[in-house]
């Protein structure tokens, strides 16, 4: 889908429909802003509802002041001003009140943003601006003093967040990638000590380069591997409904034969992810044109040296995460289901999904299907892509239980003989 060719009216009904879908935002909370190439102020109307947008609300703001469109502009729109006069490199800005940012506005704290890889070049350093009344020229004069600083996200004392970007999709990459971390904090602080990412692990992760591969121009597709291709945009699509997924980041594979098996493409976004822009590795080789994702060598390993495996997913969903980040060891004798879904999840040293890839191989097996990677991923597998997903589910859903149980008391798990007898009647090896 190619989001930066769409109207900037559509452009701000898609994303404010992302925002309020997910609940980060109210029925009447939240503003974004386009700044087009005629130097008109494209903005969401203000007093309309969130949840029903439309592109014919979006409201147009000339230079010379002159308002096109049957609302009003948001009360925001003095700072949105303020923004691309004090920024010229910026043509969009996103502000939102989602409650995990929402409550480090109110404890006046920005989240660590060097718990997990990439967080921190995603968002950039993040600044704070002192509160101010919403609507007032101070209130952006406040933001505008944060931004000149080259600072491109800002949290707002008692208020919320404002991200500004070349476009408004970066924009809200900043603002979704900010959000998790933030909920990740949280969620981390319920279990224990959030364990943050070393200088040393941050410039390892940034040496992580796309693999050199040669390219193939496919000659035919067949049936099984279109049915594959849609099969894997309709779960990646419902991963990032449920946030198991951001949009740039976590990757589904599948096995199509012994020596070629499909994987998601680097940096598209997978909320509007479609079958063509799946990619097939072949022998090695990967389809023109495309660009597979970082970790399509440890992909391609599982599968050579697991053939019982078919499928992979690698994702960092907030609550599975939050026992990577603080390294407590993740127990899935929960209830039956979850200890007969997951078994054993081991936690893995940081790095070891490009540094050590065979360690993770040979950690993987029958009784250990998922394997955990401390402040980066957990790597799910089956021999199936809806077997790899449904653990994928029934982890982060088995995680929140016991994040939640942690704040209720002493854990009591499944005993050896209940697990034994689990073993038996499911003829688990």
């Amino acid at each position: 889908m190619k989001f930066e060719l769409s109207h900037p009216a559509d452009q701000l009904v898609m994303i404010m429909e992302r925002i309020y879908g997910y609940g980060m935002t109210t029925t009447s909370g939240g503003n974004l802003s386009i700044l087009d190439d005629n130097g008109d102020v494209w903005i969401t109307p203000g007093g309309i509802d969130k949840g029903s947008l439309t592109r014919n609300d979006i409201i147009r703001v000339r230079p010379n002041g002159e308002i096109i469109g049957k609302h009003k502009p948001s009360v925001e729109l003095p700072f949105h001003q303020s923004v691309y006069e004090h920024r010229p490199d910026v043509k969009a800005v996103l502000h939102a009140h989602p409650p995990a940012l929402v409550a480090f506005s109110i404890a006046r704290k920005i989240p660590d943003t060097s718990l997990i890889p990439n967080a921190h070049l995603v968002c950039g350093k993040v600044g704070m601006a002192k509160y101010a009344i919403p609507g007032s020229q101070e209130l952006g004069e406040n933001i505008s003093a944060v931004l000149k600083q080259g600072i491109d996200t800002v949290i707002l004392e008692n208020h919320g967040i404002v991200t500004v970007a070349p476009d408004l999709f970066q924009a809200f990459m900043q603002f979704e990638t900010l959000d998790f971390c933030a909920r990740l904090e949280i969620t981390s602080r319920r279990l224990g000590t959030p364990m943050s990412l070393t200088t040393e692990q941050l410039a390892l992760v940034k040496k992580k380069q796309h693999v050199p591969m040669n390219e193939f121009i496919p000659q035919s597709f067949s049936s099984d591997e279109r049915d594959a291709r849609r099969q894997m945009c309709e779960l990646i699509h419902r991963s990032y409904d449920q946030r198991l997924f951001t949009s740039t980041q976590g990757t589904f594979s599948q096995r199509l034969t012994p020596e070629s098996f499909l994987i998601t493409p680097y940096f598209v976004d997978r909320k509007y992810i479609e079958p063509s822009e799946i990619t097939r590795i072949d022998r090695g080789w990967r389809e023109a044109g495309k660009t597979p994702s970082r970790s399509v060598l440890l992909h391609q390993q599982i599968y050579e040296q697991h053939p019982e495996i078919n499928s992979v997913i690698m994702a960092h969903p907030p609550n599975i995460m939050a026992f990577g980040i603080t390294h407590k060891p993740f127990d899935s004798r929960t209830i039956p289901e979850s200890y007969i879904m997951l078994r054993n999840i081991p936690l893995l040293p940081f790095g070891t999904n490009f540094l050590q890839p065979e360690l993770i191989t040979k950690t993987l097996s029958t009784s250990t299907p998922i394997v955990m990677i401390e402040n980066d991923c957990v790597i799910v597998t089956g021999a199936s892509l809806l077997q790899s997903f449904d653990r994928l589910e029934v982890a982060e859903f088995s995680a929140k239980a016991l994040v939640s149980a942690y704040a209720i008391g002493e854990l009591v798990p499944i005993g050896e003989q209940e697990i034994h007898d689990l073993e038996q009647a499911f003829h688990l090896t």
